[in-house]
């Protein structure tokens, strides 16, 4: 039997030998790289995180003890670890294992997690708990060093440092977020690391101090009273001690005893403690160890070559960004990028190799990213913000009152729109219609395929005010190319002309919509089909006309009902005192889960047949 069989539940690594722990790590990873090498997820984070998470499962007891995880993509080996292991096999698949902690899933998973910068927070929330009920579970959050650019943390921070008793925030120092880490905390990190002399002279000081003879402890306790000196004059900054929260390390955090005896000392001194821990992303696969940012998410691989099985053959929708980025920055010098940790995933790494000087990664920290484009935009400067729908939701009130509220040309490009897959509900992009239209000054605009992609970026950058392109995930659809009409201001584009039903496709919902009009002229019907290209403002003239020619008006899009184009239309032609037939096709309110898109549009009822089914039965 392998040590992993041994594992069967939470709590039975502690079963186990010293001399299992290599082992163990060992299978963990192994097992890690058999089954994503399958199914895709996230690999390299969870790689570097093995033995810290077996030495957090040596120390905690659970579910008793609770372990917040930020993000949560590095989340594996505690699912392992917890008895899922037989779950993989279905990883990220619709009713299969989430790729992120689900309290549904595990009462081990005590906070949904998928966004950064939150473990503190959370753990601080239960931490108060659990001094209001005077219990006395251990809590401990794990955030990464990336995840520590993001303003939440430091709120969080803040916050901590009135704890009256035990929280842990373990900080898992790889060097990395998704990109190669930005800005100050990254350099103060940096400078910890080489400032490692600093804990050897201390501790060597307090051993020495404490063997003089009579005097020896009453020098030692002075001296703890003067540390804050000492460090200052050794240490950059003292961040984390500055404001009330001990700090620990830096310490190996390959090393498990290492790591269980420095878990069990920061527990113990009930009190709030930063355990900062060095590991290496992607430990022991050397792909992903010299590709971390590919590896962080990654579809089904070759083990020996590190290559996606699936290799891409047509351009994605990131690729016709990143491409029209470069030809937009060559005529000119104002258009500046920005990206907040995602300059691979929102495809600016190009922009990043030719125009340094104009491309700003500004870490996770959306908020920031937003009002520093409405600063460019302000000083003139024709700023694109690149982030995906999903975590743009975290600077709304930034569009609004910083962009919007002062009409600044600033471009947003919203990548991952619509259901994403297999990351499930707090990635899918089914939101952004719903929070964006309802901002006055904004434009938004949601390309049908890789052409309007294109149309898209040359309105939004000779339009005198924000504009806002949504675009999904995945290959971009190169239909319709000879049927590309003029880009103007709120005006649809009618693809084809019909009677009685009219259908107004929004966006990558386009190619739905066609597999309903084929349905519909199978069974004799035929229909008008729209591309509604301006999501806001509105073609309300073609509205209006279309609700006047046709019995049935059908709207489809991939976002929720609620705030979406559909309830948009039938909301105008209510107060235009129209009388129409409409039938909004959207997401129902709910979260939607992981799985791949087509399977969540049929499960969704949004796919092309469901709709032409839902038409038919109008009619009958």
């Amino acid at each position: 039997m392998s040590v992993l069989d041994k594992i069967k539940k939470a709590n039975d690594i502690k079963r186990l030998d010293k001399s299992e722990y290599p082992v163990l790590a060992q299978e963990i990873r192994d097992f890690l790289l058999e089954h994503v090498s399958e199914t895709g997820g996230h690999l390299a984070s969870n790689l570097g995180a093995v033995e810290l998470t077996m030495a957090l499962h040596l120390v905690l007891n659970f579910p008793v003890d609770k372990l917040i995880w930020d993000v949560g993509h590095q989340s594996y080996t505690h699912k392992i670890l917890t008895g899922r292991k037989d779950e993989f096999e279905n990883l990220r698949k619709f009713g299969g294992l989430s790729g992120f902690p689900k309290r549904e899933e595990s009462n081990c998973d005590c906070f949904d997690t998928g966004h950064s910068s939150t473990s503190i927070s959370a753990a601080l929330g239960f931490a108060e708990a659990k001094e209001i009920r005077g219990t006395d579970e251990s809590v401990v959050a794990v955030i990464g060093d990336g995840a520590l650019s993001g303003g939440l943390a430091y709120e969080a921070l803040n916050n901590m440092a009135r704890l009256k008793s035990s929280m842990v925030v373990v900080l898992n120092d790889n060097e990395m977020s998704i990109s190669e880490n930005v800005g100050g905390i990254s350099q103060y990190l940096n400078n910890i690391r080489s400032g490692q002399e600093y804990n050897d002279f201390k501790h060597g000081v307090e051993e020495k101090v404490l063997r003089i003879p009579f005097v020896g402890y009453e020098i030692a306790t002075s001296l703890k009273k003067t540390k804050d000196s000492i460090k200052h004059l050794l240490v950059p900054g003292m961040f984390f001690e500055d404001m009330g929260i001990t700090y620990i390390g830096p310490i190996d955090g390959h090393d498990i005893q290492k790591m269980v005896n420095n878990l069990v000392a920061a527990i113990e001194l009930n009190r709030p403690v930063v355990l900062h821990v060095q590991t290496v992303k992607g430990k022991g696969y050397r792909h992903a160890e010299r590709h971390p940012s590919y590896f962080h998410g990654v579809g089904p691989f070759d083990l020996e070559t590190g290559k996606e099985k699936q290799k891409k053959e047509k351009a994605t929708y990131t690729d016709v960004f990143a491409r029209k980025m470069l030809s937009l920055a060559k005529r000119d010098q104002k258009l500046i990028a920005i990206t907040a940790a995602m300059a691979d995933g929102t495809g600016l790494k190009r922009f990043k190799n030719e125009y340094p000087e104009r491309f700003f990664d500004v870490g996770i920290a959306e908020q920031h990213a937003v009002t520093f484009a409405a600063g460019l935009a302000a000083a003139g400067m024709t700023p694109v913000v690149a982030i995906y729908s999903s975590f743009l939701q975290r600077a709304y009130d930034q569009i609004l009152h910083d962009v919007c509220n002062q009409n600044l040309h600033v471009i947003f490009a919203i990548d991952r729109s619509g259901l994403v897959g297999a990351d499930g509900s707090t990635h899918q992009g089914i939101f952004d219609i719903s929070y964006l239209t309802e901002i006055p000054n904004l434009v938004l605009i949601s390309p049908k395929n890789r052409y309007e992609l294109e149309q898209a970026m040359d309105f939004a950058y000779h339009y005198k005010g924000p504009v806002a392109i949504r675009y999904p995930r995945g290959t971009a659809c190169e239909e319709w190319k000879d049927q590309q009409q003029a880009m103007v201001l709120g005006k649809s584009e009618i693809i084809r002309q019909g009677e009685e039903i009219a259908i107004l496709a929004v966006g990558n919902m386009m190619e739905e919509a066609v597999k309903t009009c084929r349905i519909l002229e199978e069974h004799g019907k035929n229909p008008t089909l729209v591309n509604v290209r301006f999501v806001k403002p509105m073609d309300v003239e073609l509205i209006l006309e279309l609700s006047r020619r046709n019995s049935l008006i059908c709207t489809m899009e991939e976002n929720v009902y609620q705030g979406g184009f559909g309830q948009s239309v039938a909301a105008y032609l209510k107060q235009q005192n129209v009388e129409a037939d409409v039938l909004p096709i959207a997401i129902e309110d709910q979260f939607v889960q992981h799985g791949d898109v087509p399977t969540l549009r049929k499960m969704l009822g949004i796919d092309g047949e469901h709709v032409a089914e839902v038409i038919m039965e109008r009619f009958n």
